[in-house]
This record gives C-alpha cells, structure tokens and sequence, in this order.
C-alpha cells in the first residue's frame, strides 16, 4: 500500500489543463500545507478518491462525459467526509437547481488566488469543530434542511396563487430557519455575482425572484419535510419559535451595543441560525439524539453539556460546521459555534457573537425557562470583562416583548 502524505488533501478537476495550470500557480506557495492533485476528468477524480483520502474535492460545472455536478454526486456517496465545490464560469439556472445537493459551495471563475486560499482554509478549520469521523461525515453529508410541514405548505400554496407576490413569499420564509439558511447559501453563491454579501432574507428573496425561488420549492430535493413524530418529540415548532425570538434579540442587542448596521443585519440571522445544529442533530442522530433530549427535558443537564458527553460535540459545533461549509459569514459561525461559551471565542469587544448570547439567554428567560434544564445563562464573568454588566438590565428591557 502506498503511503500519503499527512497533508490535508485537495482534489482539483478541470477538463481545461491551462485552467489547471494557473491554480497549480497561483497555489504553489500553500505546498507545505495541502497535497494538490490536478486532474483533466471525472473519472479520473473517482480514481483519485479510490486511492486515497482527500478532503475537500473542488469542481468545474461544465466537462465532457461527467459534469461537476454528476462527479459531486458521486462524491457525496462514496466519499461523505468530502467537501465538495463548484468553481465554474457559468450561471445557468438549470444547473444551479441540481447541483444543490451534492454541493456545498459554489465558487465563481475566475476566482482570485487569495479567495480561494481563504475559502479552502476556512474549510479546513471548520473540520476541527468535529472530533468524531463518523460524526463529521452525517454532518458534511447533510444537504437537505428539515422543515415544520407547516411551513413547507403554506410556502407552498402561496407560490401556487398567481396573485402572491415577493413581499409574501420572503415572510413566509423568514419563518423558517431552515428556509431561511438554504436561501442565503444560494443568493451569496457566484451563480448570482453579487459583490457584497447579503444579510437580510428580504433581500435574499428579492435578488432571487419569484421564479427561482418557486423552481427552488417545486422542482428540487432542497427541502426535506420533517415527520410528525419528529416534530412532536422534539419540539421544532418551540425551537423555530425560539430562533426568530433570539434573532429578533439579537438585532436589537446589537443596535443598541452601536454595531454597525452591517453587523445588526448579522446578529439577526446568526440569531436565527444559532440553533441549526439541532435541526442536524434530531434528522441525522434522530435515536441517539432523541435519548439526549429526553434527558436533558427531564432535567438531566444542559442540552449541549449531554450532547457533548453522549457524541463528542453539541449542536453549536455542528451548527458552525454546517454554515461555514454553506459559506455563511464568520460572524454569523463564530456566534454559532461559541452562544453558550463566547468566552471561549477569544472575542474582546462587542460583537455579534456577544449579542447573539444575550439574546439567546433573554428569551429563554421570558419563555420562563430560567428554573428548568435547558436555561443559558449568561456568561457574566465575560460579559463584565466586556464592560456591560451594568447594561443588562437595560439591554433586557429593550428585548421585552420581542420574545
């Protein structure tokens, strides 16, 4: 057996070798830090992947015999822990609804040397998050996003009225974290060429029209329906409810902190978002999950402190994983990752992370939670280091009535 480097491993395909060339260029000084293989086809991808291990498997859309699209869905079944990229030229929209799936990011070309080091990077630091192999393979392979049936239909039934229009479609998908995050994925990708990043899901929507987002509902597998059962044991109308309470929060938190409007537009949706993790969790660990939650709602413990000692990881690492591989701001990761310990960021200023924590522990505290298991408290040793012990109870105030 051939030995390989311990080098995280980077597949490139292109069907044009000068394209190859130029990346083989442009990347050279990252070869103490990635293996590199150039390859001009699909099948010669798959033959890679069956010698060896790569990490993150990085695509053109448009090749002969085998596009991008179908090598990712082979990727995604034979090698799940594989990051799997689309870098191409093109904006077709047929294109773009099926390689959803099998793909977590899409990457513009030309795309800037420094671009993509940062891209690939970022990826390879997400993997740390998850410590358990088989864990970080359920968790890369998780491409379609539970929703509550409720949703999905009436999401549904409104794209089918001729007399809906945009403003509609985006209220109904901002309730819905799954939606929500799906969506945002899929306007910052370089199939729309937007230069600036979009924050807002009214925004997201708008850019995308009523067209695409109905070919998005209608025509793909982006959105899987979550079973009854799951709904009812789990609570995922709480927790949806939840997320659009400490998103609210967090926005106002963040305005009154002074962020920049950037950043309160961000706190927003890292509150949505902060809680995807279980979303992941309770679809792809649904037996395993379900015992971590009936303890922790018996008063067991806190939820992420079982999930930690039952899987290794608790539903902000798996959360962060999910929406830096979908491209997701840092801020909105970083909040993700760290809303139960944001001292553990290394973060020393206000920020959306910090808002997003006193977010989450406000409106579990006006959902009347503070007695019972599943309680954040706030980091108050952190949050005083910060200068903002004194602020809380104003901070507080201003959420009232948001949750």
């Amino acid at each position: 057996m051939t030995a390989h480097s311990p080098l995280k491993c980077v597949l490139f395909v292109d069907d044009e070798a000068s394209v190859l060339d130029g990346l083989r260029n442009t990347l050279r000084k990252m070869r103490r830090e990635w293996d590199m293989v150039f390859v001009t086809s699909g099948h010669a991808a798959l033959g890679v992947l069956q010698e060896r291990p790569v990490d993150i498997v990085v695509s053109d859309m448009r090749m002969p015999e085998m596009d991008g699209v179908q090598l990712l869905n082979r990727v995604k079944t034979l090698c799940p822990k594989t990051t799997r990229f689309i870098l191409s030229g093109h904006s077709d929209r047929e294109m773009l609804l099926k390689s959803v799936g099998p793909t977590h990011q899409f990457l513009s070309k030309p795309c800037s040397p420094e671009a993509l080091k940062t891209v690939l990077q970022r990826t390879f630091s997400l993997r740390e998050l998850l410590v358990d192999e088989k864990l970080a393979a359920i968790v890369t392979d998780f491409a379609s996003l539970p929703t509550i049936p409720a949703s999905y239909e009436e999401l549904l039934a409104s794209i089918r009225c001729p007399d809906t229009g945009i403003r509609e479609i985006a209220r109904i998908i901002q309730k819905d974290v799954s939606i929500s995050a799906k969506i945002l994925q899929l306007v910052n990708s370089s199939f729309f060429g937007i230069n600036r990043r979009v924050e807002s899901v009214n925004q997201a929507v708008s850019l995308m029209g009523m067209d695409l987002i109905s070919s998005l509902v209608l025509t793909t597998e982006v959105f899987e329906i979550l079973p009854p059962d799951v709904v009812r044991i789990f609570n995922v109308g709480d927790l949806f409810e939840h997320s659009l309470a400490v998103g609210a929060n967090a926005g106002t938190v963040a305005k009154h902190l002074l962020l920049e409007r950037r950043l309160q537009d961000e706190a927003v949706l890292a509150g949505m978002m902060h809680d995807i993790g279980k979303v992941v969790l309770m679809t792809q660990q649904r037996d395993a999950y379900r015992d971590i939650y009936q303890c922790h709602r018996s008063g067991g413990g806190a939820l992420n402190c079982l999930e930690k000692e039952s899987l290794g990881v608790s539903h902000a690492e798996v959360g962060a994983y999910v929406l830096g591989l979908w491209g997701l701001s840092d801020d909105i990761v970083e909040a993700a990752a760290y809303h139960h310990d944001p001292s553990v960021s290394g973060q020393n200023a206000p920020s959306v992370l910090v808002a997003v924590h006193l977010a989450n522990a406000f409106a579990h505290d006006a959902a009347g939670e503070k007695e019972h298991s599943c309680y954040a408290p706030i980091d108050e040793a952190y949050v005083g280091a910060l200068g903002l012990a004194e602020r809380l109870q104003e901070l507080r105030a201003k959420t009232i009535g948001i949750s």
